[in-house]
């Protein structure tokens, strides 16, 4: 993982210098030698373009992913045109699928540029590393003799992560609720049903966000007859992350999991993620994307956007989790605490959360879970106003990421203790 992250930065790195001396070679071409004609330019512009790709190559064959096949034939006849088919595919998906879709989606051109960029940087690294310099590295030998001790030993040790964690005697649930009259109470039947079927002692707090509709009547019935169920309403101004803020400020138990009010999240996977936090994990996060992962009737549009965003983030970040966009999650209150202040006011915090808690060193584990897209009501989260949010909450954490030295991290060191059982 370490490595991994080294090679996410360097590549960026790397692609920014390509970019800076494309730029430096156009201008030398059409100011210093004359390229002024529309002829010209293009010409300038292809010899940049082939230029700044054979450098940002030879940086990321050198620095990015060392090792590997340097003869002739390979470099010349396999491994340049490979980068060259990578290179060209990213721009390809970036000028006829990413801008046009996000350009009819109403996001700004600027905002739409940026996110293509970035995207193609994302796609030219997933490609580099498993096509063009997936030679780079040469697999451990185990002597002989030791083979099958060894195998052994990787198979019987087992480690737990924080063996004295806390256990959980109490599971809040946070449930943000903005004019949901016609789902909130069958979210919070079938919640307390399996919840109670499991023996879990809980709490579900809701988060009325000054609902327009019955939401609120319908909450004060059900707190009437169920003493585990209580209501709050948003002091924060309107906004998902602000009533999720006004929510994990006010839960009561050991440990919390953000739960949506359209019943899109399944309960059975609310029990998993207790059991795992049970386990010793501070941080549980689901993926629809894995397999065991389920996802039902999912707008395409929206998948598209969906996982490509997350394919940005997991490779900026450097991590293997694939659905951070999503809001279902659960965490210690340990957790909850070290990451605060939160600074994100609409969906965003559904990014903020999970990588502000996974850059600040909490140990966490995915497991895959299943979604449902909501029958009733009307989504809140709305593509067009929330890319740009999306994209200045990444970029912040990134920047903690890379530039805080680690000021930001817990300093409790996990032990690595052996599981002899």
């Amino acid at each position: 993982m370490k490595l991994l992250k080294q090679r996410t930065i360097k590549f960026l790195f790397g692609g920014g210098v390509a970019a800076a001396v494309n730029l430096l070679l156009i201008f030398i071409l059409i100011e210093w030698l004359g390229f002024q004609t529309p002829m010209l330019r293009n010409v300038a512009n292809i010899i940049a373009i082939e230029l700044s790709l054979i450098l940002s190559f030879f940086i990321y064959r050198i620095w990015v992913w060392p090792g590997g096949v340097w003869s002739i034939n390979s470099v010349l006849l396999k491994q340049l045109p490979l980068y060259h088919l990578s290179a060209g595919t990213a721009v390809l998906l970036r000028v006829m699928i990413v801008f046009p879709i996000l350009d009819k989606l109403g996001v700004d051109y600027g905002i739409n540029t940026i996110i293509g960029v970035l995207l193609s940087a994302v796609i030219n690294y997933l490609i580099s590393d498993r096509l063009v310099f997936k030679n780079r590295e040469t697999e451990l030998q185990i002597p002989e003799g030791l083979e099958s001790s060894q195998h052994s030993d990787q198979h019987n040790l087992k480690f737990q992560l924080t063996p004295n964690r806390q256990k959980i005697t109490l599971f809040s649930v946070v449930i943000p609720a903005y004019n949901e009259e016609g789902s909130i109470a069958k979210t919070i039947e079938s919640l307390s049903k399996t919840l109670n079927d499991a023996n879990i002692s809980y709490e579900i707090l809701v988060v009325n966000d000054n609902s327009r509709d019955r939401t609120l009547e319908i909450l004060q019935n059900i707190c009437a007859y169920n003493r585990s169920v209580r209501y709050i309403n948003n002091y924060y101004p309107n906004g998902f992350g602000f009533a999720v803020r006004c929510g994990i400020e006010n839960f009561a138990g050991d440990a919390v999991a953000v739960v949506m009010a359209d019943s899109s999240d399944s309960p059975e996977d609310l029990v998993s993620y207790y059991y795992k936090l049970q386990e010793g994990y501070e941080c549980v996060f689901g993926s629809r994307f894995i397999k065991g992962g389920k996802i039902i009737d999912y707008p395409a549009h929206k998948l598209l956007i969906n996982r490509l965003a997350n394919l940005f983030v997991k490779v900026l970040f450097g991590i293997n989790y694939n659905d951070t966009t999503n809001a279902f999650k659960a965490y210690r209150r340990e957790v909850i605490e070290g990451i605060f202040p939160l600074i994100s006011h609409h969906f965003n915090l559904t990014v903020e959360m999970p990588l502000k808690a996974i850059i600040r060193g909490y140990s966490y584990t995915t497991i895959p879970i299943s979604w449902r897209n909501r029958q009733t009501g009307i989504s809140k989260l709305k593509i067009k106003e929330m890319g740009s949010r999306y994209l200045f909450i990444t970029l912040y954490l990134f920047l903690e990421k890379i530039l805080s030295r680690g000021d930001y991290v817990r300093q409790e060191k996990k032990l690595l203790v052996p599981n002899n059982k």
